[in-house]
Parts: C-alpha cells; structure tokens; sequence
C-alpha cells in the first residue's frame, strides 16, 4: 500500500464521499437502538430478558468484524478495490433485514432478524473504520473519523425521530393492533432499509481506493493469507501483538460500552415507567414513552454530529485522550442524572452530555488507535479492536437482566445509573492511555 508519506490530502468533499456510507449504517443501528427493546416488549417479552435478547448485537460483532477485516486486508479488485465489496453486500443484507424486522410476529421472530441485521451491518460498518487509515495521512485521520462521527450523528438523528415524525405530522398511528408492530415502527424501517443502501451505494461509487504498490506480491502474501486456519490463527493470535496503545484503549472501551448498551436496552422501558407511568407495551402510553426515546436518542445523535467537528480543535489544543476523558465523564453524569427527573422534557438535557460522549466515542479511540497501528494491517486490527466493543456488551447482555430482577427492583432506570457510573470510570481510565501521534488537521 502506499505510506502514509505520500497519501494526497484529501478536500472536504473527498471525506465526504467517502464516509456518507455511514450516514445509512447509523440509519440502521440507531433504528435498532431505539426500537428493538420496544419491539421486544411489544411482542410480550419481560424486561428482565431484553439484554440477552440483545446479545445478538455484540456477539455478530465479534464473530463478523474482525473476519471482514482481516478478509478486506487481503481483497484487491481493480474495480472494485479493497473495502468497498464488504460496503456492498453488507448494505444489500442490512436492507433486506431491516424490511423483516418489523414484520416479526413472535419474539423468536424478532430475535433471529436482529442476528441477521447485525451480521450485515457489521460486514459494512468494520472496513469504513480501515477506510481512513487505508486513504489519509495521520495528519487527516482525526477529521476523517471526525467526518464519520459526524454523518453517524446525522443520520442517528433522523432515524431516532422517524416514529413520532410519522405520527405527528403523517397521522400514521403509533398504536399496536392485536400486538403487531406499530405502524411507526414498520415504516420506520423501511424507509431506513432505502436510506441504508443508497447510502453505502454512494461511497462505493464516488470513492476510490488505492492500489497496493506492487500488487504481484501482494497477490502473492494473498494466497498465503486467506486460508481459513491461518486466518482464524491471525485472528487470535494477534491478541499477544496488540500494540501498548490498543491494550490501555480496550479497558477504555470496555467501560464505554457497558454504559451504552445499558442505555440502548433499557432507556424506553425506564422513560416508559418513571415519565409516562406504564409497564404495559400494549399501551399508548408505553408506546408514546417509545417514541419519546426516539426524539432523546435523536438529541444525543445531533448534538454528536456538532461536537464531531469540535472535538479535533481541542484535542489539538490539549491532546486527544484528554478529551475522551472529559466527554465520557460528562457522559456518565449525564446518564446517572435521568434518576432524578420526572419531566419528559428535561429528559433532553442529559442527552446532550451524552451526544458529547457519543461523539469522542466514535472518533477519539479509532483516531489514537489508527496512529498506533502499521498501515498494512489496518483492517485487520481494527477488526481486532472490536473485541473490546462487543465483550463488554456481551458480559452486560449476561448480567443486567439479573441485576435489574434481583438487586435494582426491576426499576429498569437504575441500571442507566450503573451505565453511568461505567462510564465516568473508563473516562478516568483513559488518562492512562499513550498516545504519542501528532494532531493536526
């Protein structure tokens, strides 16, 4: 591959191009981050089981990212190049999940469309993240992962909204009939199955790639790389080779992550409860705390695509790890303070310390991580770094819904309490992080 020396500086519209892919994947994961415990209780399933319902989301994630990762390591077509085959079929699967899953009629249902969705969007979202270390100069990477924090937060925003824009201004009723889905939610996804591929679609091709240097030795180390028992032994093995860097970002990660998901399983049935006073997701008062979420979740996912652009500026002043910290204690008092607020209104203001935390979490690890790694093996770690997202989400899928029956009292709230605690924690933790690249945009 070309060195990073070389590689052109690339004009605002450039990153544009090539990171508006993600402006569809967050299309798809924030829809699911906002309906699927809806989904799920709508369908008759008990909070108490919403969080391994949901271990689809992780364990897809480390199964699939660091297989694509290290698969678009050792891809090269002269059309096609490197990344983008895996943007196009995981947005042609994605987009066929994401007009199943709101047809589900038992939870079974919902539960194995969830698996697919998340296989799919997975195998498109892991070689974006290359994407940047593949085409720009350490120099850029920070305003690339900040140009893709920025469209996830755009799209974010759309998607969490699109219920209660159905319903308030399409007259589209939000309400389950003989408990089917809502049709807010169906059309939810649909519309957000199109976004998603047309989307990917436009990166594919508005953006190229670049060649490796000499591509008769790269087919070579191909043929020699591909094989499934030398792939799964890179895979795992690359655990003992993790750079300094990567081994202090992933306890980072780990708490950052136990705080979101905890969030994204349990904030409809907390705001359901403690602000629309329901538990039953039958209800239009459950479903309009649904809704509710969707506008808060909206709310972070904008104010993540203000700070995306803000967030290089001061890491160029202080350093990046030091705003990481700040954003995710921000974050962390801004989840734990949702126990103590009764009106749905207020309810938008901790959202916006968590749209900051958002944010860094989307750009500051991957742009210290992408400095720390050798341009040649850029997929393949970051398919590694994965681990560190889906593993505490797997620990929390196992452990929260005990939690929540038998030591919070199935007040569901108190688990986005423990999310922030976790998240002040890793943002302490990040103080440890080396991160010695320069910054500059």
């Amino acid at each position: 591959m070309h060195t990073s020396t070389n590689k052109p500086q690339l004009s605002f519209w450039q990153l544009w191009n090539m990171s508006f892919g993600f402006f569809g994947i967050q299309f798809g994961f924030a829809l699911q981050n906002t309906n699927t415990s809806r989904i799920f209780a709508t369908l008759g399933a008990n909070p108490d089981d919403f969080a391994l319902f949901w271990l689809a989301a992780p364990i897809t994630g480390m199964l699939v990212q660091p297989i694509i990762g290290y698969l678009s390591d050792n891809t090269w077509h002269p059309v096609w190049g490197r990344r983008r085959p895996f943007f196009f079929i995981g947005a042609m699967l994605a987009s066929i999940a994401m007009f199943l899953m709101p047809n589900s009629t038992l939870i079974w249902m919902a539960i194995l469309v969830l698996w697919m969705m998340d296989s799919a969007i997975n195998i498109s979202m892991e070689p974006f993240r290359a994407f940047v270390g593949d085409k720009l100069n350490p120099s850029q990477q920070t305003a690339g992962f900040a140009m893709q924090t920025f469209l996830i937060g755009c799209g974010g925003v759309i998607a969490s909204l699109l219920p209660s824009l159905f319903t308030n201004y399409l007259g589209v009723s939000n309400v389950p009939v003989n408990g089917a889905i809502p049709d807010t939610v169906r059309y939810s996804f649909y519309f957000g199955g199109t976004v998603f591929a047309l989307s990917v679609l436009w990166t594919v091709f508005t953006t190229k790639e670049i060649p490796p240097e000499d591509l008769q030795q790269f087919h070579q180390e191909k043929k020699h790389n591909l094989g499934l028992i030398k792939a799964i032994k890179e895979i795992f093995g690359g655990f003992a080779k993790m750079p300094k860097t990567m081994v202090q970002l992933a306890v980072v990660q780990f708490f950052s992550w136990v705080a979101l998901f905890a969030m994204w399983v349990y904030t409809t049935p907390s705001i359901a409860e403690t602000v629309f006073h329901s538990t039953d997701a039958q209800s239009a008062a459950y479903q309009e705390g649904g809704n509710w979420v969707g506008i808060m979740f909206g709310v972070y996912g904008g104010v993540s695509a203000l700070a995306a652009f803000v967030l290089p500026i001061l890491a160029k002043m202080t350093s990046r790890k030091f705003v990481h910290m700040l954003c995710l204690v921000i974050g962390g008092v801004s989840l734990i303070s949702i126990f103590a607020i009764s009106s749905k209104e207020m309810l938008l203001l901790p959202m916006v310390g968590v749209g900051i935390a958002w944010a860094s979490v989307l750009t500051m690890p991957y742009a210290i991580l992408a400095g720390a790694l050798p341009a040649n093996r850029m997929g393949y770690y970051m398919g590694l770094f994965n681990f560190f997202v889906v593993i505490p989400q797997i620990i929390a899928g196992i452990v929260l819904g005990a939690m929540l029956k038998h030591f919070f009292d199935n007040q569901s709230v108190k688990v986005l309490m423990l999310g922030g605690v976790c998240m002040v924690v890793g943002g302490l933790f990040t103080l440890m992080v080396k991160d010695d690249a320069i910054v500059n945009n």
